[in-house]
């Protein structure tokens, strides 16, 4: 049976007594409304731990002022039913004034530089250092040996890398492969504010990345693909935020051949929708 947890003395208490039985504890940090994504990362967690911990809190300091954290939906007690079923051991459930003692507005703030400037970073300003002051409380907090993160927030996955390296958190990163609909759409909390028209359109996101990465392997110049996905997504009703080719450390790479991915984030209607795709080419 899950135990389910509200105060951080509590949560403490029972990863010290894990950690004085010699037992490897796991973690999955969420914002809830969980899908089969998120049971990806517990199970993957489960497989190098002994124990598993997930978070579900809704992360203030992460949203901007124009998006959709009122919105964010909660569904805290399907969310624990559903943690109980994936293999998760305890659900860690604090309030804003758990998370910030001093209020979201008076938190002490983390920033990566550099990494957190360009794509996601030059779209939602404030948004990843909204992710790494939560990450880093939270890690703080739960005290884990290891923590999966999907793929599918692949700068958000290199951005906590960069995080855990910088500050020397002692936390092996479990990276997951994106959980898809059986049409390709990358599953996500937000796909149900789509409506049914959408819904149906939203796959194009998938066919143009796996477009991308075909023209770039067959050495079309990267301003092309990246073009010729931009049109197709705007042709389909997406406004785009970008849709690009970049090497695995998110700089523009160069003429020569390597590892790649390509990245899209677009809107249909007010949801905004990321996917991506790794290649070499």
């Amino acid at each position: 049976m899950i135990e389910t947890v509200t105060e951080l003395t509590a949560l403490r208490a029972r990863v010290t007594a894990w950690k004085r039985a010699g037992l490897r504890v796991g973690f999955v940090p969420t914002m809830g409304n969980l899908h089969a994504g998120h049971f990806s990362l517990v199970e993957l967690a489960r497989r190098h731990a002994d124990r598993v911990v997930a978070s579900v809190f809704v992360n203030p300091t992460q949203f901007g002022p124009d998006e959709d954290f009122e919105r964010y939906p909660r569904t805290a007690q399907a969310d624990v039913a559903g943690l109980q079923a994936a293999g998760c051991d305890l659900a860690w459930l604090p309030s804003v004034g758990q998370m910030y003692p001093f209020g979201a507005a008076n938190a002490v703030r983390m920033r990566v530089p550099g990494i957190t400037d360009v794509l996601d970073g030059a779209h939602r300003p404030g948004h990843f250092d909204g992710v790494v002051t939560v990450v880093s409380r939270l890690f703080n907090q739960v005290q884990p040996d290891v923590a999966a993160f999907g793929r599918k927030d692949y700068q958000q996955l290199a951005v906590i890398r960069y995080l855990v390296r910088d500050l020397a958190f002692p936390v092996e990163l479990l990276p997951a492969d994106i959980v898809r609909e059986p049409d390709g759409l990358a599953m996500s909390s937000r796909n149900q504010y789509l409506s049914p028209e959408e819904r149906a359109v939203a796959p194009t996101i998938r066919r143009a990345l796996l477009g991308m990465r075909a023209s770039a392997e067959a050495g079309t110049p990267r301003a092309a693909v990246e073009a010729q996905a931009r049109v197709m997504l705007e042709a389909a009703g997406f406004a785009v935020d970008y849709a690009v080719v970049r090497d695995r450390l998110l700089a523009e790479p160069d003429d020569a051949s390597g590892e790649r991915v390509a990245l899209v984030a677009a809107r249909l209607g007010p949801t905004r929708l990321i996917d991506n795709l790794e290649f070499t080419a």
